[in-house]
This record gives C-alpha cells, sequence and structure tokens, in this order.
C-alpha cells in the first residue's frame, strides 16, 4: 500500500472514531505539515499553535473527508486555514521580545530597522495574498513554491499527469501575483 493510501486509509478508520488509526496518521504526516506551517506563519510557537489547532481540527472533521480524496492534501488545507487563523489572531502583536536588532542579526538581515519592517511587512502581504487562493492553489503553490516538492512529485501524489500539474502551478503563481497586486494597490 502506497503512503497515499495508508494515510487514507488511516484517516478512514479515525473518521470511524479509530484514535490509533488517528495517532498513526498525525506520526505519519505531522513532519510535513510541520513543515508547510513553519514556512507560513512568523514564529515557531506561532506554527506550533496551528499545529495543534490543525491536528484537533481533522480529527473533529475527519468524517468530513472523502475516502477518495488524498489525505494529505485535506489535511495541508487545514493546516492553511490554521496558519491564516494563527496569523490573524497574532497580527499587530510583537514576534518575540527580544530587540528588534538581535532578531535582525540572527536573521541574517542586518541591524536596519526600515529593512526588518518592509520584510516582516512583505511576509505579511505574501501570506494575506495566498490566503485569499483556492485551496488547491494553495496546495500547489505551498508544495512546490515553499516544501520544494517537483512537480513530477507532486502531481504523483494528487495522481494527476505532471503537464497538469505544472499548468496548476502556473496559473496558481499568476492568481498570487494578481493578488499580490491587489493587496499593494488597495491595501
Amino acid at each position: 500500500m502506497s503512503d497515499t493510501a495508508a494515510e487514507r486509509a488511516l484517516l478512514c478508520r479515525a473518521a470511524a472514531g479509530d484514535r490509533e488509526a488517528f495517532d498513526a496518521f498525525v506520526h505519519t504526516t505531522a513532519p510535513s505539515v510541520w513543515t508547510v506551517l513553519r514556512r507560513l506563519t512568523a514564529t515557531e510557537s506561532s506554527a506550533e499553535d496551528a499545529l495543534q489547532e490543525t491536528f484537533i481540527s481533522a480529527w473533529r472533521g475527519a468524517s468530513s473527508f472523502r475516502p477518495d480524496g488524498n489525505a494529505r492534501s485535506w489535511l495541508y488545507g487545514i493546516a492553511r486555514r490554521q496558519a491564516a487563523r494563527t496569523w490573524r489572531r497574532r497580527a499587530g502583536e510583537p514576534l518575540d521580545s527580544e530587540p528588534l536588532s538581535e532578531l535582525a542579526d540572527r536573521a541574517g538581515w542586518g541591524a536596519d530597522p526600515e529593512s526588518i519592517a518592509s520584510r516582516a511587512e512583505d511576509r505579511a502581504v505574501l501570506l494575506h495574498a495566498i490566503s485569499t487562493l483556492s485551496d488547491a492553489d494553495q496546495l500547489v503553490l505551498t508544495r512546490c513554491d515553499l516544501e520544494g516538492d517537483t512537480p513530477t512529485e507532486l502531481a504523483q501524489e494528487l495522481d494527476i499527469a505532471p503537464g497538469t500539474l505544472r499548468v496548476r502551478l502556473h496559473r496558481a503563481r499568476l492568481r498570487l501575483m494578481a493578488a499580490l497586486k491587489s493587496e499593494v494597490t488597495h491595501g
């Protein structure tokens, strides 16, 4: 049984109330969900919060999973929504209690506060623009552009032709560019 089929089977068993199956599903998928969330959130603690909320939502909503669907894609959709909620909850809060210059040095940005603020603002705009896209667009962008999966790998996982996935990725990038342009001009 492939990983996708195994994950689908575990999630279907979890939907029927099998806690051990859900624990196995969490164990199998948590590392990749963590990677996605860490890239979509501002801090490690935000990613941890979103990870916990993702799996709570997955447990509660397991019955909404279609048995013929892709379990990991379904889970990534939940994770992206949790990351967006975490970002909205923390909007306006300081990211850390460390002085800005120390955070900048650790991040390799230099100590210029204007540069730091600009980068943080750019990240917030990007995250908001991504959150306005469809789940399908968010999936291909997150997996190919943030996680580093190749279109061929993702196409295989989603059981579609690689050319189809490349077209979807291209269109998702165009929609992201349009959303970013809208954010900049109307934001």
